[in-house]
C-alpha cells in the first residue's frame, strides 16, 4: 500500500485549529484517513510510516478518548511515543509550560499533540519549540482533530458536504468541539444552525464565518430539514455558575428523543462524547443506529493518524 499525497495539500506545518484551513486541506486529511481506516481493518493493524519518529503528548487536562485515540494513531504508525500528565510532573512543582516543553523537546521530540485548558497554549508552543505542534483541545478555542473526524464521518452517509443542513445543539459557549466544526463545516460548505439556551450562545459567534450562522433557540426549528444533529456535553466543569434552571428542564427543551428520530427519519445524531445519557441525547437515542458516534470513534484513529503523517511529511509504504 502506498498513500499518495505525503502532505502536498497542507499549507500548515501545525495544526493549531481549523479557522485558516481550506476545504482542499480538510479533504486531504479525509483521503488520508480513509486509506488509514482500512489499516485499522486489517489482521495486522500498524504501518511503518513514523517509524524513527518520536511524539510526546502533553496533556494538561483531563482526557480519555482524545489521549487513547491519539496513543493508538501514533502506535499504529510505528512512532515512539512519550505520555506526558500534569499530575505528579514538574508542572505541579511550578514548572512552567515553556520550561516542560523546552525540557522535552531537549530529548529530541519531533512532534508535540497537546491538551491545555489556556486557549492558545498551542500556538504558544509554537514559538517555544521547533517539533511540529498538533492542538488536541485548548480551553474553549478548538478541537480541530475532533471537527476533522466528525466532518469525515459525515462524508460516509453525505459525501458533498455543499448544503447539507447541520445543527449544532446545545452548549455552545463553553465548546471548543462546536468552534472547530463551524470552521469546518462551512469550509466544506454546510448550512449550519445553531441552537442551545440564550445563556449557552455566545454573543458575535454569528460573525465567525462568511455569511454567518442561523441560530435558535427552539430544538423543533433546528431539526426541521436537518440532516446531521450534533449534540454537545453540557460542559458543567466549564460554567462558573449555573445557566440553566436543572438538567431535566435542559433534557426536556434540548435533547433528542426517541420521538425526534420518528419525526425525521433521514437525520443522522452525532456526539463528541462522552455523552451524558439523559441529557443531551434520550438513552434509546444513544443507542439506535442511526447514531453514528462509535463511528465517530473508530474514525478519530484514522483522521488522528492521517494529520500525523501529513504533518511529518513522511511517506508510507507497506
Amino acid at each position: 500500500m502506498t498513500l499518495e499525497g505525503n502532505g502536498s495539500g497542507l499549507q500548515h506545518r501545525h495544526l493549531l485549529g481549523l479557522e485558516t484551513w481550506s476545504a482542499d486541506e480538510i479533504k486531504t486529511v479525509h483521503a488520508a484517513a480513509r486509506q488509514f481506516r482500512e489499516v485499522l481493518d486489517r489482521p495486522i493493524r500498524q504501518v511503518p510510516s513514523l517509524r524513527g519518529v518520536t511524539v510526546v503528548n502533553l496533556f494538561f487536562e483531563a482526557s480519555t478518548r482524545t489521549r487513547v485515540s491519539f496513543e493508538l494513531a501514533e502506535k499504529r504508525l510505528s512512532a515512539d511515543t512519550v505520555n506526558f500528565a500534569a499530575s505528579g510532573s514538574s508542572v505541579s512543582k511550578g514548572e512552567t509550560l515553556k520550561d516542560t516543553a523546552q525540557n522535552i523537546e531537549a530529548m529530541k521530540i519531533d512532534m508535540v499533540v497537546v491538551r491545555h485548558r489556556s486557549p492558545g497554549a498551542p500556538q504558544f508552543l509554537t514559538r517555544c519549540v521547533d517539533a511540529t505542534v498538533i492542538n488536541a483541545g485548548d480551553g474553549a478555542h478548538e478541537h480541530p482533530t475532533q471537527a476533522l473526524l466528525d466532518t469525515l464521518t459525515i462524508t460516509e452517509y453525505h459525501p458533498d458536504l455543499t448544503g447539507l443542513r447541520v445543527s449544532i445543539l446545545g452548549d455552545i459557549m463553553f465548546s471548543r468541539v462546536a468552534r472547530s466544526n463551524i470552521y469546518a463545516l462551512a469550509a466544506l460548505g454546510a448550512e449550519i444552525t445553531l441552537c442551545g439556551p440564550r445563556t449557552l450562545i455566545p454573543p458575535g459567534i454569528n460573525e465567525m464565518v462568511p455569511g454567518g450562522l442561523r441560530i435558535t433557540h427552539r430544538l423543533d426549528e433546528a431539526l426541521e430539514g436537518c440532516d446531521v444533529a450534533m449534540a454537545l456535553r453540557i460542559q458543567l466543569e466549564r460554567q462558573g455558575r449555573q445557566l440553566f434552571p436543572s438538567v431535566r428542564e435542559y433534557h426536556n427543551q434540548f435533547g433528542i428523543t426517541r420521538a425526534h428520530l420518528d419525526q425525521h427519519p433521514d437525520m443522522l445524531v452525532m456526539h463528541p462524547g462522552p455523552v451524558n445519557r439523559g441529557v443531551e441525547l434520550a438513552s434509546d437515542v444513544v443507542d439506535h443506529e442511526r447514531a453514528v458516534i462509535l463511528s465517530q470513534v473508530t474514525n478519530g484513529v484514522a483522521v488522528r493518524m492521517a494529520v500525523l503523517y501529513l504533518l511529518s511529511g513522511r511517506s508510507l509504504t507497506a
